[in-house]
């Protein structure tokens, strides 16, 4: 039988360790009877429970999802590009080994993504040969690096190290913009401002020329890809219109949103088959965003029912985009 594997679920470690004169931000995890808070400068960020480190209850799930194998990676607030670059370094090398243990724990259900100090180019280029010691596939980052975007040449040294490395870049949505625009409710950020801040950052991929200096590199863009397939007439016909505007791109941008990767997380059927239909099938990988509220139920299912294709080939472009064979 063919197995599920769920690309994009999260990970917070059950502890992290207290590190006095560290930044006024390092995370903290309060253990609350069956859930636990996760602590940011001293306000709570997010409630979690045991989930978000322990396997046997994520296995526990996996079976009612259907879901065989889950790709995990940090929860993203714990990415800390605002840091000075010694405290996300410290933080990453916990936050990785965490990962990497459930890993090596239950290597038939688990395959991890880490992190590194995206905000020192140099130091995270180094630390890619330790993610690939942990047995981690690939590393996970925000849509932009403390106000640096993703398609900015002072990243490219990163971008390098992960090709070389044979390791995926995972984009994940982070303090998005946009907030104030509808009321400032922070409800509203995985809801409604996370798919603009993905296309964002994947136009900035798109218009300095990041696919083109890094062809190898594989890319996966969460959440669909937010709200890139809704932008990709406007750039397309962009292009079109001939210079000063086609400059912006190396060649048609339709062309280049087909080298991204994209996960199903978008709820609607229709939507994940316009998707489908732009970028093609084969650019797509299951994902449910678990164990957060906003998670996508049974999603190996719904893409399956919404793509009209069988597991196989869902669970072919995962093993390619990880680098599985």
């Amino acid at each position: 039988m063919v197995e599920a594997i769920d690309t994009h679920t999260h990970f917070v470690p059950e502890q992290i360790p207290v590190e006095p004169g560290r930044n006024p931000l390092w995370p903290s995890i309060e253990l609350r009877d069956a859930s636990a808070a996760v602590m940011v400068g001293g306000k709570m960020f997010r409630m979690i429970d045991s989930r978000s480190w322990d396997a046997r209850r994520r296995i526990h799930d996996m079976a009612e999802d259907d879901i065989d194998v889950q790709v995990v990676s940090p929860m993203p607030e714990l990415l800390s590009h605002w840091f000075p670059s010694a405290d996300a370094d410290l933080l990453c090398r916990h936050v990785n080994e965490g990962i990497a243990a459930l890993c090596a724990g239950h290597p038939r259900h688990f395959i991890g993504i880490g992190m590194v100090p995206m905000q020192d180019a140099a130091l995270a280029a180094r630390r890619m040969e330790e993610i690939k010691s942990l047995g981690l596939r690939g590393i996970e980052i925000g849509t932009y690096i403390n106000s640096i975007p993703l398609g900015d040449a002072r990243l490219d040294e990163v971008y390098a190290a992960a090709e070389q490395a044979g390791l995926l870049v995972m984009v994940h949505p982070l303090h998005p913009l946009g907030l104030d625009r509808m009321g400032g409710r922070p409800e509203l950020a995985a809801v409604a401002a996370f798919p603009l801040e993905t296309a964002f950052a994947a136009v900035s991929l798109m218009t300095h020329g990041v696919r083109e200096r890094f062809p190898a590199l594989q890319f996966l863009l969460s959440h669909g890809g937010g709200a890139l397939i809704w932008l990709l007439p406007r750039l397309c016909h962009a292009y079109g219109l001939g210079q000063p505007l086609q400059s912006l791109f190396a060649k048609d941008p339709g062309e280049i949103a087909q080298s991204f990767y994209y996960d199903t997380i978008l709820y609607d059927g229709p939507a994940l088959q316009h998707l489908a239909d732009k970028v093609g099938t084969d650019r797509l990988v299951v994902g449910s965003d678990y164990p957060f509220t906003i998670k996508q139920d049974k999603p190996a299912q719904f893409a399956e029912r919404a793509l009209s294709i069988g597991r196989a080939a869902l669970t072919a472009n995962t093993r390619r985009l990880l680098g599985l064979g």
